[in-house]
């Protein structure tokens, strides 16, 4: 039987009551709808309103597409948001309150620049990476381009403006002392440049979100007025 999700929340009912949100950045409706899902007898159409919950909760995130297992944190946060009541097929190890709750392994973050952590946690990476290739104008272009990520970087932080002696300085530390630009002559994109374009991926990024809220209201309101 395909998968219908009009079918699917037509079975469920739309509860108001305010507990409290186990997962706050999915709002009232999805826990809402979660709650509803608990309470659907046939385990078809429950496994049916189970894959439609992962797929809004995954519409609802999309700058996180390419996390490596996106599904599967996905799924686990079902269970949690059903306080691990959902009884569905899931096509991963199912997660339990114990699985969850227990400490999770330490993340290996660069640690050695503390200070530097609007540069994100691949700068180091990338710069060591760079610092493998030969001498040459390949390395020197691919510097420059992690000199600019990091000066967009920078701005996403802090909007007003830095100066390109400033990347280079946190490039020389970075690189312990391995990567000079001081002396360079080319200069990095301007500051107004790089601003828009990060106005423009936030915008794009808002704009995804508007989309995924839309589809998930269309769908909720088709929920009220079946229970009308």
């Amino acid at each position: 039987m395909n998968f219908d999700s009009k079918e699917a929340i037509n079975h469920l009912g739309y509860n108001t009551a305010s507990s409290e949100l186990i997962i706050p950045e999915y709002g009232r409706h999805v826990q809402n709808l979660i709650e509803q899902i608990c309470l659907i007898k046939d385990r078809e159409e429950r496994n049916k309103a189970a894959r439609y919950a992962v797929s809004v909760m995954g519409d609802m995130n999309p700058h996180l597409r390419d996390v490596p297992d996106f599904q599967h944190k996905l799924w686990d946060q079902l269970f949690m948001i059903s306080d691990f009541k959902l009884d569905v097929d899931c096509p991963y190890p199912i997660a339990t309150r114990e699985s969850i709750n227990s400490k999770p392994e330490r993340l290996n973050y660069p640690q050695n620049h503390p200070k530097y952590r609007f540069y994100g946690n691949n700068i180091t990476y990338m710069i060591n990476k760079a610092l493998t290739w030969e001498e040459g104008e390949m390395k020197d272009a691919l510097i420059m381009v992690i000199a600019n990520h990091m000066k967009k970087s920078y701005l996403s932080w802090n909007k007003d403006s830095v100066k390109d002696e400033v990347i280079f300085e946190h490039l020389y530390e970075l690189s312990e002392g391995k990567i000079n630009l001081s002396k360079k002559e080319e200069e990095l994109s301007t500051t107004a440049n790089l601003i828009q374009v990060n106005k423009k991926q936030s915008n794009k990024t808002n704009y995804s979100n508007q989309k995924s809220n839309k589809k998930f209201n269309k769908h909720n309101n088709h929920l009220t007025k079946g229970k009308k």
